[in-house]
């Protein structure tokens, strides 16, 4: 399949990490890589490591001045993930008959063409919220049984980077996000899961139908496997290319599912009837994080896993300290401390893992932009609660992009900059406890007040894990009364 590569050029569209990915298995093939970049910082990085580049601008005068077309030199084009389908340098492509993949469609046949070793299975976990929890938990499943395995895709680790990997795994837990499964037509797992399917990037895919048909090619391979207790992901069940469909619930699973009995996670899906772990054991606590240990064990029983190495994985896997963990759930409202979300980036996940947030955050930019962040996580939002040296900022950028949520920033005073003051803790605790009751305050069952400050933490606290001590402390010191108590 990669055979009429040999020789030619290939165009990479994009120059982030999935971008970086793509150099070293091109040339492999006896490819020739050219790098395009809407940014003059990537394109001058890549040119500083030896490749050609050429900005979209040129291609698109190029296509516009050949009677031919302008990217007739390309064998392929190979598009980042974030690239929509109606980028000018794509619709050329596609006018011109160039083939269009995606990163992982073209791993996907450089794993299937042998070239780093024998073809691994693949077990790819997608969904709105709840992929990188299923697919951490997958990935500790796999350990427990000695299958070489690693997670990759979404995740951070780009699968062309995992497949070149000495020695190599046999079997791959990827995240794929919607984006990703778009340019990725061919990819056949041998297990793949929708765990959900909520409004996100619509604008991206051009409504709900889309973005779900998206998802759905998570279920084309061998085994497919839905979370019935989401309408959308369950009515794709219906539509499943897999050559067999099972699906998981929170309750009492019918033949063919994983659900729960009496405290149990239960397989009747793979067996007759098999218990696989105890609720109690698994992290994260409450029924998001059942619900995506639900899908890992549906996933690795899918490749013939015995029960007790999913129990022992899903034992063995925790959510690290300040890491989107659960700390609370206080009448109907869960509170996560992602104080590790020291970025916008970071925060940004974190946020996106929730439909509707109470949002606490601030601290120290560092020069970092928020204006974007904000603009897509908006519509999620019901308050945010403002803290630390850059809480003007945050503030500021909601005002413009989010003016209907409401906002609140925390006075700490004289000491808004507390890095040189002895008695910081104190003051840093006490501005992060009238932070987490006004927050509390906005809340309403069903909500998350959620800790992702996008922003460093020195001006206040010593470090990330003293901010989210501090958060937690605050949490477990609320009662139910502080909940919807507006400020």
């Amino acid at each position: 399949m990669l055979e009429f590569l040999r020789g030619r050029d290939v165009l990479v569209a994009g120059w982030g990490v999935s971008g970086r990915s793509l150099i070293e298995p091109l040339r492999d093939i006896g490819a020739h890589p050219v790098v395009t970049d809407a940014g003059a910082k990537a394109l001058a990085e890549a040119a500083e490591l030896g490749l050609e580049v050429t900005t979209d601008v040129e291609l698109e005068s190029a296509a516009a001045d050949s009677p031919s077309g302008g990217l007739g030199r390309f064998a392929l084009v190979i598009t980042s993930p974030g690239w929509r389908p109606d980028s000018p340098v794509l619709v050329a492509a596609v006018t011109e008959g160039i083939p269009v993949w995606g990163d992982v469609e073209f791993a996907w046949w450089v794993d299937q063409a042998r070239i780093y070793g024998p073809v691994r299975k693949w077990l790819v976990v997608t969904g709105t919220n709840g992929k990188t929890t299923t697919t951490q938990m997958t990935h500790s499943i796999l350990r427990a049984a000695g299958i070489p395995s690693v997670a990759c895709g979404n995740i951070g680790l780009p699968i062309l980077d995992a497949l070149r990997r000495s020695p190599g795994p046999q079997v791959l837990a990827v995240e794929l996000s919607s984006f990703q499964l778009h340019w990725a037509p061919s990819v056949r797992p041998e297990a793949g899961v929708v765990l959900n399917v909520a409004e996100d990037h619509l604008d991206w895919h051009g409504g709900l139908d889309a973005y779900a048909a998206a998802k759905a090619r998570a279920l084309f391979g061998r085994v497919g496997v839905v979370g019935l207790d989401d309408p959308v992901a369950a009515s794709l069940a219906r539509k499943s290319k897999a050559r067999r469909t099972v699906g998981f619930r929170i309750g009492v699973p019918a033949d063919g599912e994983l659900g729960v009995v009496d405290g149990k996670l239960l397989d009747r899906a793979f067996t007759k009837a098999a218990i696989l772990a105890e609720v109690g054991d698994i992290s994260p606590q409450g029924p998001a994080g059942v619900a995506d240990a639900l899908a890992a064990s549906a996933l690795t029983r899918a490749i013939d896993v015995a029960p007790q190495f999913v129990k022992e994985g899903l034992q063995e896997h925790k959510v690290g300290p300040h890491r989107a963990a659960f700390v609370r759930d206080l009448a109907g409202v869960e509170f996560v401390d992602d104080s590790k979300a020291t970025n916008p980036h970071a925060a940004r996940s974190s946020i996106l893992a929730h439909p509707h947030v109470i949002w606490l955050a601030g601290g120290q930019l560092k020069g970092a932009g928020v204006e974007d962040l904000i603009e897509e996580v908006a519509d999620r939002l019901v308050a945010a609660v403002l803290i630390g040296a850059d809480a003007p900022v945050i503030a500021a950028a909601l005002a413009r992009h989010a003016p209907e949520v409401p906002v609140v920033e925390v006075d700490a005073g004289d000491d808004a900059d507390m890095a040189d003051d002895p008695s910081r803790t104190d003051k840093a605790d006490a501005v992060m406890a009238q932070a987490v009751r006004i927050a509390a305050g906005f809340a309403r069952s069903g909500d998350t007040v959620l800790l992702a400050p996008a922003a460093a933490s020195l001006d206040m606290f010593a470090d990330y894990t003293h901010r989210g001590r501090s958060f937690a402390d605050a949490v477990h010191a609320l009662e139910d009364g502080d909940i919807g108590r507006q400020p």
